[in-house]
């Protein structure tokens, strides 16, 4: 499955816009260490339409060594990134869903007849 990556929304903001590549990378860098900065200071970041990083902490939890079934450790509390979607994004994403649960649904219909044929 293909992703996206920084260099192709650099590439792409810079075929819409015009603007040099170069230039394109500096902001989207920018933005991103900008982020990256505030999350690192515990401020949430919140970007309408798209959605909001929060840090949290975790709770300490007790771990188990599968090699080892007798012993148990703590582990320790660590902050994360939590991330919530906003409205846009969330609505964009649900019809995506509905079609991969569609695709899903046609696929197994399909092995379905394959099998009764068989």
């Amino acid at each position: 499955m293909p992703k996206l990556t920084k260099r192709d929304i650099v590439v792409s903001i810079s075929n819409q816009t015009g603007m040099v590549q170069h230039q394109v990378f500096d902001v989207v860098q920018r933005t991103l260490d900008k982020i990256t900065d505030s999350l690192a200071n515990n401020i949430p970041v919140e970007l309408r339409n798209f959605g909001v990083f929060q840090p949290r902490l975790t709770k300490p939890r007790v771990g188990r060594n599968p090699n080892q079934p007798g012993s148990s450790f703590v582990i320790p509390p660590r902050a994360t990134v939590k991330f919530k979607a906003g409205k846009i994004m969330r609505q964009r994403v649900e019809k995506l869903s509905r079609q991969l649960k569609e695709a899903a649904d046609r696929n197994t219909k399909a092995e379905a007849g394959v099998q009764k044929g068989a």
